[in-house]
């Protein structure tokens, strides 16, 4: 039964995250497998010396060791990012705690967008940077963190500088943080595994080939490792995408506002570069600088145009078009300006009315 309002896309979204979440494990077990043959043809390790089959059901029997070792490191690594995860974003992004009295209008929004959902006002985090986002980020009630950047902050009027806090704080309400800071650390366990696997080869070169099954073990093993990690790609792009157009369905009814919503986007559009790695962009209010071809194809978040297009049709809103920065020639988009009073009304979405209270 396909979802119907905002609500059940949650529960939708949710029950597709968990079952994709599942899906990590089994991807490891079967990379772990590919990772095996490589080794064994790269002469690691030491192979049957019998048939192709002998070796691949030896590469087989390993995974009764291998699997819960693997799985004990990846037990250790969830604990450490359980307790770290937040010093550790902060680390690589650059980002910073302040306080109510260091950026006191900012912190307002937030909190009136908390207090409004009854909520504990998430920590505020700024990373100085001209590019625009923003993130939320955190595990558990009392850990949750808001993140934007200083280009964000002086791109954005009042009204878009809030609907943006308020698709964080959706992310936030909907537990997708979780989930995503979760997706994150699979997604680097595989990532360490890949990288090890090219080093391996790369370092390996010259080394021993005593195996006559070399050549096909390390075939079918990168084939299978290569099928691992596409999958890998894949789920991490399905947790993604839709959560974005729910986040952006969720600042509207916060906000009742969804021509700031698509102010926003369209101001973002192409600005929202910053420096971190793939598994913290993730979680990115945006990270999709392109959108053609193949890396359209891959990214992790809709395109700019797809989500204002569905803000147009199932919010009511109004697209100004694309936005032009100050030092560019007069476009037809929303004038900029830091805190100004928006130019838009805010026309009553049908959120407002149709969907359900998610309190």
């Amino acid at each position: 039964m396909a979802a119907v309002g905002l609500k059940t896309h949650i529960w939708a979204n949710n029950t597709r995250s968990a079952l994709l979440l599942a899906g990590f494990p089994v991807l490891l077990i079967g990379i772990l497998y590919g990772v095996q043959l490589i080794l064994m043809g790269l002469g690691m390790i030491a192979g049957t010396g019998g048939s192709l089959g002998d070796d691949m059901a030896l590469a087989g029997a390993m995974l009764g060791w291998t699997v819960p070792m693997a799985f004990v490191i990846a037990a250790i690594w969830f604990a450490i990012a359980y307790f770290g995860s937040q010093t550790m974003i902060d680390v690589i992004t650059g980002a910073r705690k302040v306080e109510r009295r260091d950026e006191p209008e900012l912190y307002n929004l937030l909190e009136n967008l908390a207090i409004s959902r009854g909520m504990r006002t998430p920590a505020l985090r700024i990373i100085e940077t001209p590019g625009m986002n923003a993130y939320a980020s955190g595990l558990h009630e009392g850990r949750y963190s808001v993140t934007v950047t200083r280009g964000l902050m002086q791109a954005m009027d009042r009204d878009e500088l809030e609907a943006v806090l308020a698709h964080e704080m959706t992310h936030v309400i909907n537990k997708d943080v979780r989930t995503m800071v979760i997706a994150s650390i699979f997604a680097g366990i595989i990532s360490v595994i890949a990288e090890l696997v090219v080093r391996g080869i790369f370092f390996s070169r010259g080394g021993s080939r005593d195996n006559k099954n070399a050549g096909p073990l390390m075939l079918i093993g990168i084939a299978i490792a290569a099928v691992g990690f596409g999958l890998a790609l894949v789920i991490r792009m399905m947790l993604s995408r839709t959560r974005e157009y729910v986040a952006d369905a969720g600042s509207v009814e916060l906000t009742k506002n969804p021509d700031a919503m698509i102010a926003a986007l369209r101001k973002i559009e192409g600005r929202s570069n910053v420096r971190a790695p793939d598994e913290v962009q993730l979680m990115f209010l945006d990270n999709q600088p392109d959108g053609r071809g193949l890396e359209g194809l891959f990214a992790t978040h809709p395109s700019i145009d797809s989500r204002v297009a569905a803000l147009v049709e199932f919010a009511g809103g109004r697209d100004p078009g694309p936005w032009q920065a100050p030092d560019q020639e007069p476009g037809p988009g929303p004038a900029p300006g830091p805190w100004g009073a928006s130019q838009r009304a805010a026309a009553p979405p049908p959120f407002a009315t149709s969907v359900p209270s998610t309190r």
